[in-house]
């Protein structure tokens, strides 16, 4: 800790909470510090002779994607995104999701800056497995998940990162205009509010993009992910919806337990049919590689539960900075106030 700056050590225990669990905060701060001091401007790893050429062509794409977002998206023009960090593991961290066993409410962590969101993180994945393990001790369902990306909202300038530079141009412009969304509007303790917002961002700042600086072949490519994303998560989701009514039913908790484990196993043999569907794209083989527990399905809808509210928002205003102005302004009203104008399509301004 000593190695510290003081104002890491204040940053970090504004946005972890405090220093009261020292161990988890411990690696947070290190893990975070770690971020700021491995970083360097874009423009010296251009520079440097020894940076690799697609490293280079990688870099010079994400300048203009991030130049697409402020002056096009009207996303914030700070130092995010403006350096470069190459870290020694495939994900930046370690996220662990956990449920009681006959349930899809996620466990909550709080603390002041981001509120109480629906997960712990780890940039250590031994250390994520470690604290899965203690919960798992307990009784509770666990998934450990790597994460490519997260956002400081703000209050840090966030580096590309080398667990996201290779992906390819349309998932790179989805990544960053996600991320730096969180930074213009945030609601501590409303997960759904603030990814929900983020992915209608993400989505309309792709299209535009793509119209701007795409393709044929990538515009086709991302019509392929979109398509299978929303195919995964309508399988998930329809699984949820499964679970959810057995775990609210008057069945034994015996019972509850066969049933779920037939429910998650027809899961797994769904997901097989439609691989075959997508002509055997495996690219979500990592979600099912530990045994699936409610813990994976507990945040299926946080990412689009409002999504189609944001959508008809965004096509009122006609333009991104009139969009972000309304959703400020929501963000204000009490969460249940806010929640219902979102579920229910009631005007989202005041």
């Amino acid at each position: 800790m000593a190695r510290l700056p003081a104002t890491a050590v204040l940053g970090m225990c504004l946005l972890l909470g405090g220093c009261t669990q020292l161990r988890y905060y411990t690696q947070a701060a290190q893990g975070q510090y770690s971020l700021w001091s491995s970083a360097r401007p874009i423009d010296a790893w251009l520079n440097d002779p020894i940076t690799e050429p697609r490293l280079k062509a990688r870099l010079q794409k994400a300048r203009q994607i991030r130049q697409f977002a402020v002056t096009e998206l009207g996303l914030p023009d700070n130092g995010s995104y403006k350096t470069y960090a190459a870290v020694q593991r495939p994900f930046v961290l370690w996220n662990v999701v956990a449920t009681p066993e006959l349930s899809l409410q996620p466990l909550q962590w709080c603390f002041p800056i981001a509120g109480c969101v629906t997960y712990r993180g780890y940039y250590d994945k031994d250390e994520a497995q470690a604290y899965a393990e203690t919960l798992r001790a307990q009784h509770y369902d666990v998934q450990v998940g790597g994460v490519p990306a997260y956002s400081t909202l703000g209050w840090f300038d966030d580096p590309l990162l080398s667990t996201f530079i290779n992906y390819n141009d349309a998932e790179l412009a989805r990544m960053i205009f996600h991320e730096l969304a969180h930074q213009v509007v945030y609601v501590p303790g409303d997960s759904a509010f603030n990814e929900s917002f983020a992915v209608a961002v993400e989505e309309a700042g792709v299209q535009r993009w793509l119209a701007h600086d795409g393709n044929q072949a990538m515009q086709v490519a991302y019509l392929q992910y979109t398509n299978r994303r929303h195919d995964f998560l309508t399988l998930l989701r329809k699984y949820r919806a499964q679970l959810d009514l057995l775990y609210r039913s008057g069945a034994s908790d015996a019972d509850k337990r066969v049933r779920k484990a037939l429910v998650f196993a027809a899961l797994q043999d769904e997901y097989q049919v439609l691989k075959q569907h997508w002509g055997g794209y495996a690219g979500y083989d990592r979600w099912f590689e530990q045994p699936l527990s409610n813990a994976h399905l507990a945040s299926v809808a946080t990412y689009d539960q409002f999504l189609p509210a944001f959508k008809k928002l965004l096509e009122e205003k006609k333009n991104f900075r009139a969009f972000y102005a309304a959703v400020h302004t929501m963000s204000l009203l009490d969460q249940s106030e806010r929640r219902q104008r979102l579920q229910h399509s009631l005007p989202l301004e005041p």
